[in-house]
């Protein structure tokens, strides 16, 4: 084993071993420290003035504006942020973290691990196509539906702070994103190139699947042509919208059947850029068809069975509003702050498929019809309490577009009390803490009262005090006090089949 050893330019000491090359990307070539804590990514062509200043400043400035002030901490989870800058003969390279261990695969692949994935790294295209799902990965992998709407919840408030701090990725994708649906976590990867508009343009055009309309359609043009469309935030969010369909939906929202040109590098060229179409909008003129599809892609390719409407009306709304009206439109495109509310909102309205053998284990829940789980098929049996939240606006109580579905252990935390305390990185320890909880008890649903002090029934003016269990009935209505923003709960009893 041979290491070396550096000094960074910020002067701290820098070891690495030389002669194994752990990791390989497209541009840089990737070493353990010793202590294997860290990677030292070496480029493999000498780096222009420009790029060395993106680097520094994305080691210095911006890395300080991020992990350094407020809720730094838990950005360190969701990034692998390049922290110091290397020299060695001749080329830079950049000190970075090395990846938790739950982003690594735990288990080989099908058939005695012929892709030999075991204990690489879990990129996000092995899970964001239901061929790639079925085809290759064991069970124990694949996680459940819960497990991506977190997943694509933390990338979107990743991608916030990015955008907040007035970066883009640029080359946003699931090959610069890892995942581990087992534990519902994600990290954004190859933040070295972060565009900052007006100052430091784009290394890459982008992964494709990921590449938005404008860009694409640009692309044969010179980089220093005035009508070339570079990547920006603009363009960050096509790709966020296409991630989050693609793990939630497990296809492509744009790649239907529809042929533009017998030539396929034109027909791909029209299909993601200047015609790209949604396969799922109104007029179906690029659907797909389910019969040409391969077994391992059903039931996902079929939209009539899956369609995007099965992932509610929070996250429906934005998926149209990026791919019908903002899709060559790009200022239209849902902000990374839209998908991080809605996918919030979404988790409220989820519940548990009462069938043991789902693969996907938890739906949205639909009680504008019968409810069923669109993935099994099974029907909800048995009655179920919906949490309508009202807030105090002047003096009244208005809807909150907000509601809570409830099961058995269903929590209540301060953003259900408190519609002013959003769920996000600026969490206190306090505000963590379960206030209330749900249970089923002799075909009765009751709510336990842990750290409620002001809550009060408006119909009977009943004071129900911490440690109380609260009776659940359709009609319910609980106050809390002032010091929780005046927040109503209003309960609906919604009726599933019989038992």
């Amino acid at each position: 084993m041979s290491i070396q050893t550096l000094t960074a330019t910020d002067g701290s000491r820098v070891e690495f071993i030389d002669d194994v090359i752990v990791g390989a990307g497209t541009m840089k070539d990737v070493y353990f420290s010793p202590c294997k804590n860290y990677v030292v990514a070496f480029y493999r062509q000498p780096i222009d003035e420009a790029s060395r200043h993106r680097l520094e400043m994305i080691t210095g400035q911006y890395k300080t504006r991020i992990f350094d002030g407020e809720s730094g901490d838990y950005w360190k989870n969701l990034f692998c942020w390049p922290e110091k800058i290397v020299e060695h003969k001749g080329l830079t390279g950049i000190v970075m973290p090395v990846y938790r261990s739950h982003f690594f695969f735990q288990h080989g692949s099908v058939n005695n691990d012929f892709l030999n994935i075991k204990g690489k790294e879990k990129q996000g295209k092995w899970f964001a196509s239901a061929n790639n799902q079925n085809r290759f990965l064991d069970a124990r992998e694949k996680g459940d539906w819960l497990s991506y709407l977190r997943i694509s919840l933390l990338i979107a408030r990743s991608v916030r702070r990015l955008h907040a701090a007035g970066l883009a990725h640029s080359d946003l994708s699931y090959k610069n994103v890892l995942i581990s649906p087992t534990t519902g976590n994600a990290t954004i990867i190859d933040v070295d190139g972060l565009v900052v508009p007006g100052r430091y343009p784009p290394d890459v055009v982008g992964t494709p699947d990921f590449i938005a309309p404008e860009v694409l359609a640009s692309s044969h043009l010179a980089k220093a042509d005035p009508d070339r469309i570079l990547p920006t935030i603009l363009s960050d969010r096509h790709a966020l919208s296409v991630m989050i369909y693609n793990y939630l939906l497990l296809r492509h929202p744009l790649r239907g059947d529809k042929v533009h040109d017998i030539d396929p590098h034109k027909d791909e060229l029209l299909a993601m850029g200047e015609k790209a179409h949604f396969i799922e909008h109104p007029n179906k003129e690029n659907t797909i068809d389910p019969e040409t599809a391969k077994a391992s892609e059903l039931p996902w390719k079929d939209t009539a069975s899956l369609p995007y409407t099965i992932t509610g009306p929070y996250l429906s709304q934005l998926f149209e509003q990026a791919f019908i009206e903002g899709l060559h439109q790009p200022n239209k495109r849902p902000t990374a702050d839209d998908w991080e509310n809605a996918l919030v909102k979404t988790v409220d309205l989820v519940q548990p498929c009462q069938n043991k053998q789902c693969g996907q284990k938890w739906y949205v829940f639909d009680n504008s019809k019968s409810p069923v789980c669109p993935f099994c098929k099974q029907p909800y049996r048995g009655s179920l309490p919906v949490i309508n939240f009202y807030s105090g606006r002047d003096g009244t109580f208005s809807p909150d577009n907000h509601r809570l579905m409830v099961y058995s252990n269903q929590s209540l935390f301060m953003w259900h009390i408190n519609r002013f305390v959003r769920p996000n990185e600026r969490l206190t320890n306090a505000q963590k803490r379960r206030l209330g909880y749900f249970v089923f008890h002799q075909n009765q649903w009751y709510l336990v009262n842990e750290g409620l002090a002001d809550l009060v029934d408006v119909n009977t003016k009943e004071i129900h005090r911490v440690g109380a269990q609260i009776k659940v009935d359709d009609g319910l209505q609980l106050l809390m006090g002032k010091e929780n923003g005046d927040r109503l709960f209003h309960f609906q009893m919604v009726e599933g089949q019989p038992f």
